[in-house]
């Protein structure tokens, strides 16, 4: 297959504020540095470079406030060298050389993640793995799609139509995002309702682990073969191993599409619509709720109103009848028909970031914190989030939608916007996330529904895990005794 040429290195949302080879590292820390030999050894293994420009831009992801340093020509830190390995015997034998050398080793292929999970925080290599691209396989009678973990999202799935079939993941990220990057953070797709999650997708795993151990896991429909490893790596934000494979449950191609919109009082109505939606068994792949803000802002609402849309694909019969059910619980909650074309206008712009990038070039801070709860929790989260944002200083908005829902709950996506003075930039994006995160872990959502962890929200990992903590830190310490692997994340 073609394979995209834009998908070798991430597409730079924010530039360099000067040369990017003359970037600096903006964190304090101990930093592994190679020597000569170590770089002669790892470049006999796989291509290996330390130029400058390329190390520098290992050393960020899309975490926004890293991409506010880069205005200043910073980087969180800069690994010492980036390895491309080829294979999966190339990835084996760079970590069992890194293991027996206690060199850091930072797994990343797009940097599309937005919590500093690809950071190289104790220098060492970046491995980059958007050289291991390609569909491997296509089992058509049992819709498996078996793809190197390097391939970017539009070429994964072209792969997979090329069979009849559809993976049905879309990320906003879906053009610079990879299937490792997708397993590794527990990624969600904006079609996750109908399609689930990529933990939902995942039918086996080929992992690496930091000895160079080659591993398998799943490769059935079900099992009860002790616990799931493959759901122990998802996650795991190459933490616990290097992900080189993964075989990804498809679907046949849809034969019907349809579309619908609803407009609520407000936005508990519409929490309870989407409720009663999903648990009477109808599962539209897309089902976003607005508050009144970000419809006003977007879909053309009074700012009070609450905007649904809708969006199904799948076979005639059944996506007819889950449009219908979608239909008549909204009516019955008092909803009015909506303007199905604020659905195509979705679609067209559901992934164009570039505005919230023009805000923080202008100073200010925004970013978006996406969690999730139980049904019964969202109104009394939405409120304790937002009170708690728009109470830090500067502030100026806290909005929230509704993304991705489940039989007992929901994802809450909140966007929120200060504008500092420069000199309180810092200090006021972090407030935003103390104030927000902890509002919503104490008023009973979880951390993280599908960005992940990473550097940003590494903080939070003990009041969200409790004692759960300790056993991921075991986990850990087996399988990573020297803490090569990813060191400095998931709170570990």
């Amino acid at each position: 297959m073609s394979l995209h040429s834009y998908n070798t290195s991430v597409t730079d949302p924010i530039e360099f504020g000067g040369e990017p080879a003359e970037a600096s590292a903006r964190l304090t820390g101990s930093v592994r540095s190679l020597t000569e030999a170590e770089v002669d050894a790892l470049g006999a293994i796989c291509d290996t470079t330390t130029d400058a420009e390329d190390r520098v831009k290992h050393g960020r992801d899309w975490w926004p406030l890293s991409l506010s340093w880069s205005l200043q020509n910073q980087v969180p830190q800069i690994p010492f060298a980036v390895c491309r390995p080829k294979n999966t015997s190339e990835v084996s034998s760079l970590l069992a050389y890194c293991n027996e050398n206690r060199i850091p080793v930072t797994p990343s292929a797009g940097r599309s993640g937005v919590c500093g999970a690809a950071i190289p925080l104790a220098g060492g290599v970046a491995l980059d793995m958007t050289a291991m691209q390609g569909i491997e396989s296509v089992d058509e009678i049992s819709g498996i799609v078996e793809a190197l973990a390097g391939t970017f999202g539009p070429d994964v799935e072209e792969g997979a139509r090329k069979h009849g079939l559809t993976i049905g993941h879309y990320p906003q990220s879906v053009a610079i995002s990879t299937v490792g990057g997708w397993v590794a953070c527990r990624g969600a797709g904006q079609y996750s309702t109908r399609y689930g999650k990529i933990e939902e997708m995942v039918h086996a795993l080929e992992v690496v682990l930091a000895d160079g151990t080659v591993v398998h896991t799943g490769g059935a429909p079900a099992g009860a073969v002790g616990p799931d490893i493959s759901q122990l790596i998802l996650g795991s934000e190459g933490t616990l191993g290097v992900i080189t494979r993964v075989w990804l449950r498809a679907h046949p191609l849809p034969e019907v599409e349809r579309r619908g919109a609803y407009v609520f009082a407000n936005l508990s109505d519409g929490f309870e619509a989407c409720r009663r939606i999903y648990r009477s068994g109808a599962t539209p792949a897309v089902l976003r709720l607005y508050d009144g803000a970000e419809s006003k802002r977007s879909h053309g609402g009074d700012g009070t109103n609450a905007t649904l849309l809708v969006l199904d694909e799948g076979t005639e019969a059944i996506i007819d009848a889950t449009m219908s059910t979608v239909h008549d619980i909204c009516m019955s909650m008092g909803a009015t028909v909506g303007d199905v074309a604020l659905v195509e206008a979705w679609t067209h712009h559901r992934n164009d970031t570039s505005g919230l990038q023009a805000l923080t070039r202008k100073g200010f801070v925004v970013d978006t914190m996406e969690i999730a709860a139980n049904w019964s929790l969202l109104d009394s989260i939405v409120e304790a989030v937002e009170t708690a944002m728009l109470a830090v200083p500067y502030a100026r908005t806290a909005t929230c939608h509704l993304s991705h829902s489940y039989i007992e709950g929901a994802c809450v996506y909140f966007t929120f916007a200060a504008n500092p003075p420069a000199e309180e930039f810092e200090k006021t994006y972090l407030a935003l996330w103390e104030a927000g995160q902890t509002a919503a872990l104490r008023a009973g959502a979880n951390l993280s529904h599908h960005h992940g962890i990473g550097y940003s929200r590494s903080q939070f990992m003990g009041e969200a895990l409790g004692n759960g903590l300790n056993v991921l830190r075991a986990v850990k310490k087996a399988l990573d005794p020297n803490n090569i692997l990813n060191p400095g994340k998931l709170g570990l």
